[in-house]
């Protein structure tokens, strides 16, 4: 009987342990220190002793910021959330349009990110709009959902061009950008024309374990442990945020985009949103010499290509 209680007591502090430290690590992921305060490094790029500092004392991410400008003429607008936060965005309208493709970029991104892609964009006769995500680059806040509360971002960057008369609108993202195209979508319904998503994630689960993969530590328990708290924190229920079920109600044309070298986002998640999509019109391009990056950067050729296709459907 003792050793039951022993043993009892033991796995109740390790799990109060295993909470505390899930809760800690979940507030560091989802909140972000002025920009400039640290130096940001992908968990690829960290030594193991900059990985295991981050383990003990969780990670520690600025604030991105803007290091690049378009080249072409942009305008800079600013867009008010529910919580009264400022979203900063770049607004390049060219001369007898086809209609509109607003860019999303990812995680501890920034409106500059994209910009290859917003020129091509143009290149086919489309106005652009660059969108910095709240807690990101110019835009207000500090605190990031993983894409939960961006869809509200997403909402806003679409009512902006529909006021301005805009009835062909395209909605483009990658990874968190993706994502919240997915939950905006249904949530807000929203009707844009087309949706490209690149190297979204099927699940807030499944981004915390790409995020443990390139750490190196094991998913299980902590994937789970962490979306807990990552939810409770911001005020949602992490284990209902699931982009291959928001993917049900994308009817419009899509296409799905995904790097085999993706240490983030695997081939399961993908082919879980790309079958759960609520269209037939929609195509999945794989490339095999990208991991989690930018298609039009690292395979140009191959990506304007079927993007160039994909924009001819009617």
């Amino acid at each position: 009987m003792k050793l039951l209680k022993r043993t009892f007591r033991v796995l109740l502090i390790l799990f109060l342990l295993l909470n505390v430290i899930a809760a800690f690590h979940a507030w560091k992921f989802t909140h972000f220190y002025a920009a400039g305060t640290f130096k940001n490094k992908l968990p690829e790029q960290m030594s193991v002793l900059e990985k295991g500092k981050m383990l003990l004392f969780g990670v520690r991410l600025s604030k991105s910021t803007i290091k690049h400008t378009p080249d072409v003429r942009y305008e800079t607008i600013h867009l008010t959330t529910s919580n009264g936060l400022q979203l900063e965005g770049w607004w390049m309208p060219i001369s007898s349009s086809k209609g509109t493709v607003i860019l999303f970029h990812g995680y501890g991104g920034s409106k500059d990110g994209p910009i290859p892609e917003a020129e091509y964009f143009q290149q086919l006769g489309y106005n652009t709009l660059l969108m910095d995500f709240r807690a990101h680059g110019n835009s207000e806040g500090s605190v990031c959902t993983v894409g939960y509360k961006e869809a509200e971002d997403v909402m806003l960057a679409y009512n902006f061009v529909q006021q301005k008369g805009e009835k062909h609108i395209l909605l483009w993202g990658v990874s968190m950008g993706a994502a919240a195209i997915l939950r905006a979508v249904p949530t807000y319904h929203l009707h844009p024309d087309k949706v490209i998503l690149e190297c979204s994630f099927a699940t807030l689960t499944d981004a915390v374990k790409g995020r443990m993969r390139a750490v190196g530590v094991p998913g299980t328990p902590f994937s789970q442990v962490l979306t807990f708290w990552g939810g409770i924190e911001n005020g949602f229920w992490g284990f209902n945020y699931n982009p291959d079920e928001y993917a049900q109600e994308i009817t419009m044309p899509a296409l799905v985009c995904w790097g085999v070298h993706d240490t983030r986002v695997n081939r399961e998640e993908t082919a879980s949103i790309y079958k759960h999509l609520g269209t037939k019109k929609k195509e999945l391009v794989i490339f095999g010499n990208s991991g989690h990056q930018s298609f039009c950067r690292k395979e140009g050729e191959k990506w304007k290509q079927h993007v160039r296709q994909f924009l001819s459907i009617k």
